[in-house]
């Protein structure tokens, strides 16, 4: 049997995309990826290939072009239905195109068509995009190279959505990455979730080096690189050039600035987390929940992993505040009308129905949940924080960022992307804009470790009256690029961009300083810089100062105004001066050397995947290819741009419904999870025969070693808080709450012969603790 697996052509047979070949520059805290795709035609007439494939969501697109043998064409950035109309001439002439233009609804999935290939005739596609890199919970820098974009469940009655492809069981082509790192500061090291060559310093003071992918990876899951700096909270400045043929006063001809502020805040401070609040948790469980975490063996059902992270938070959570739990697929559910006040009894019912939490609520519809969770009224001295759990597949991205954008002052959202493939757009959009936290759970991570750093986040004292403020020499001014700062988290860095007019006759030194309040006291981030800009940057900060722009402005248009249509043309006239895609504008390449007879219109032939199958599996999803790549010949059906037809079905398509296709597992029985289930909301143990089981030992045993002085319970809390010091000493991040609500209450026990319980737990359980590092 043919495995078609998303990248069909008119035979039914895999279209040979022969490889992907990925170089990677990285500057200090930004990278240019360039890569580039090498496929050929081996139909027997001349076809137009159409390419749907993810990029990260933060990515500004600064270049296309494609070489057909010996020649290169290099695309430009016009408006996008100018450019539509040219490349529809050119391809219905005879003449090759190309066209590369971002989904109307989300930002990390781009269509590439490639028109006129003959027969035989090979083509290397290259795109480069900038980007940020995100910092990580150990400070490293991540970058992410995507190689499944998930599908996007597209509701029946919307007309239209972004195509549907997935992962691929066997991936016929090979992935080669190289990287080069340049920094200020010195390069510790780099690691990767795929096999790398070894690490290459070019230089003695480990400022610049190389690293190149292994030799005969087979691009079948996402590749990570994680790249290690020795001074991440130092702050830092990139100064960049303006462009010379450029107008002075125009944003690619002034310099531009990139401040990076990572600042560290107080220990004593950020010890002390709140105990007020409400907790909203959002659970997706559509049909594509019930898949694996990740490919590889003994993997847990993403469903499986939610309800295990849902059991931690609960347990976490601290006694006094408010919490609810949502579900939604297709439909959405409430465990309780509005958020109730968090109590023994509200947790346990709350984890009865956790339990019980399937992945069989259809497709995904995020919209509704959110909106229904925003019509509830906020509690006063309460503040809402929104917990967000999916696995991305959502058709309207930008309608869903809009709205947590309109209610940014009245919670913060975290959000959490499970499994390969989660929109980056979604999950990274929405913390940005409910000034929350991002993660993302891919590979062989654990949910849980990511969860509770972000409840962290959720637990701390609140920044405010944060500002920005400028020391500049006379006769220069500074434009803000970037839109205000609104959030700031220990563990996260501040991104600054920055346009520098007019000259100064005198000093070049100049500083920028951040100020914030946390819990009252003043807290202040000095940098200091000299205005000596650098040349020949390739334009990447002024680039990625432009896209940061353009966002702005595209939210504005979508808030709707009078002034729509301005805003339109400032994102054009901005992005075609910058070289940066977006909403509106697109690359088109026309080679007009070339020129064929073609018999008919070339129009793409769609593989039927969401219109046949709506009304029945709406959660369904294709095994496809990181790239889905659709040929058709010269007398295809007629297809309008981003919709599906219901042409043909080959029985050779892999087909899997998310609801039906993975059979969970019987739970498995993790130590620490039962030890946290068996807490009581108020932070104590129960000494029962199931906690001695934890702990290996008989209830009889345990009993035996109580001091006669010490209450039962208060000998079980002293126990596990042994056991998890002990035994899961490697996993604190994970139990780090359920300890410190233990150790409160046993302080407000005020317990005699505290000392000589803590010596008994240690005989008992083979420990060596002592009560300062229990906390009692």
């Amino acid at each position: 049997m043919v495995n078609c697996c998303g990248l069909v052509c008119e035979k039914n047979e895999p279209v040979p995309l022969k490889s992907i070949s990925v170089q990677l520059q990285v500057k200090n805290h930004v990278v240019s990826v360039s890569s580039s795709l090498q496929y050929v035609n081996e139909e027997e007439r001349p076809l137009e290939a159409v390419f749907v494939f993810p990029l990260p969501a933060d990515a500004a697109v600064c270049h296309f072009s494609a070489r057909i043998g010996e020649q290169e064409i290099v695309a430009e950035l016009q408006d996008k239905q100018s450019a539509r109309d040219q490349y529809d001439e050119a391809v219905s002439s005879g003449q090759q195109a190309f066209l590369l233009e971002e989904s109307d609804e989300s930002w990390d999935v781009f269509k590439l068509s490639v028109g006129c290939l003959s027969p035989g005739q090979n083509a290397v596609i290259t795109i480069v995009y900038v980007m940020e890199l995100s910092v990580q919970a150990d400070h490293a820098l991540c970058f992410c190279l995507p190689a499944v974009l998930n599908p996007r469940y597209t509701p029946t009655a919307s007309a239209t959505g972004v195509p549907e492809v997935s992962s691929a069981c066997v991936i016929p082509y090979t992935l080669s990455l190289s990287v080069e790192v340049r920094s200020s500061d010195r390069i510790s090291r780099l690691e990767s979730n795929c096999p790398l060559d070894p690490l290459v310093f070019l230089d003695s003071d480990h400022t610049h080096a190389t690293v190149n992918l292994s030799a005969g990876h087979r691009f079948d899951k996402d590749v990570e690189l994680l790249l290690y700096y020795e001074n991440t909270h130092h702050p830092t400045v990139v100064m960049e050039a303006g462009a010379s043929e450029a107008q002075p006063g125009s944003l690619m001809g002034d310099p531009v600035l990139m401040i990076s502020l990572y600042p560290e805040f107080p220990a004593e401070i950020m010890s002390s987390l709140a105990s007020r609040g409400e907790f909203v948790f959002v659970v997706d469980r559509s049909g594509s929940m019930g898949s694996a975490m990740h490919h590889g063996k003994d993997s847990q059902m993403r469903i499986e992993s939610a309800r295990d992270t849902l059991l931690l938070l609960l347990k976490s959570l601290p006694m006094g505040c408010y919490f609810n739990i949502y579900g939604f697929g297709s439909d959405f559910e409430s465990f309780f009308r509005q958020s109730v006040v968090y109590s023994e009894d509200t947790m346990e019912e709350a984890l009865k129905r956790v339990k019980n939490m399937r992945a069989d609520m259809g497709g995904t519809e995020i919209l509704q949940p959110l909106k229904h969770i925003y019509s509830q009224p906020c509690h006063p001295d309460h503040p809402r924080q929104l917990f967000i759990f999916t696995d991305g597949e959502v058709w309207n991205t930008k309608e869903v960022l809009d709205l947590v954008k309109s209610h940014v002052y009245s919670h913060r959202c975290f959000s959490f992307g499970i499994g390969e493939g989660a929109s980056t757009a979604l999950i990274t959009g929405m913390a940005r804009e409910g000034s929350g936290h991002a993660q993302f759970i891919t590979g062989t991570d654990r949910m849980q470790p990511k969860v509770m750093q972000s409840l962290r986040f959720a637990l701390q004292p609140a920044v405010d009256n944060i500002s920005v403020d400028w020391t500049l020499p006379e006769g220069v001014t500074v434009d803000m690029l970037s839109p205000p700062i609104s959030a700031l988290f220990q563990g996260q860095r501040a991104l600054i961009y920055a346009q520098l007019k007019g000259q100064s006759s005198g000093t070049t030194r100049a500083a920028v300083t951040l100020n914030y309040r946390l819990k009252d006291q003043p807290v202040t981030n000095l940098l200091q810089f000299t205005l000596k800009p650098k040349e020949d940057t390739g334009w990447t900060i002024h680039r990625l100062a432009a896209r940061s722009v353009i966002r702005s402005l595209e939210l504005e248009e979508r808030a709707g105004g009078a002034d729509a249509e301005a805003i339109r043309s400032r994102i054009v006239e901005l992005s075609v001066q910058a070289g940066v895609s977006s909403v509106h504008t697109a690359f088109v390449g026309v080679n007009k050397d070339s020129k064929q007879t073609v018999k008919g219109p070339l129009l793409q032939r769609r593989v039927p995947v969401q219109s046949l199958f709506r009304q029945s599996v709406p959660g369904m999803r294709i095994q496809g290819m990181a790239a889905s790549i659709l040929l058709c010949s010269a007398q295809s059906m007629a297809a309008p741009r981003w919709a599906f037809q219901c042409e043909m079905l080959s029985a050779d398509v892999m087909i899997q419904s998310d609801a039906t296709s993975h059979q969970e597992p019987e739970p498995r029985t993790d130590p620490l999870l039962q030890l946290v289930s068996l807490q009581k909301a108020s932070g104590c143990w129960e000494l029962n025969t199931t906690l001695a089981d934890v702990f290996g030992k008989t209830e009889e045993e345990v009993t035996n070693h109580r001091p006669a002085q010490v209450d039962g319970s208060v000998w079980a809390t002293v126990l596990a808080l042994i056991w998890l010091n002990t035994c899961r000493s490697d996993d604190q991040i994970e139990w780090q709450f359920v300890a410190m609500k233990a150790a409160a209450w046993i302080r407000s026990q005020k317990p005699d012969g505290l000392s000589q319980c803590v010596f008994e737990g240690n005989a008992l359980l083979g420990g060596h603790v002592t009560e300062d590092m229990l906390g009692i």
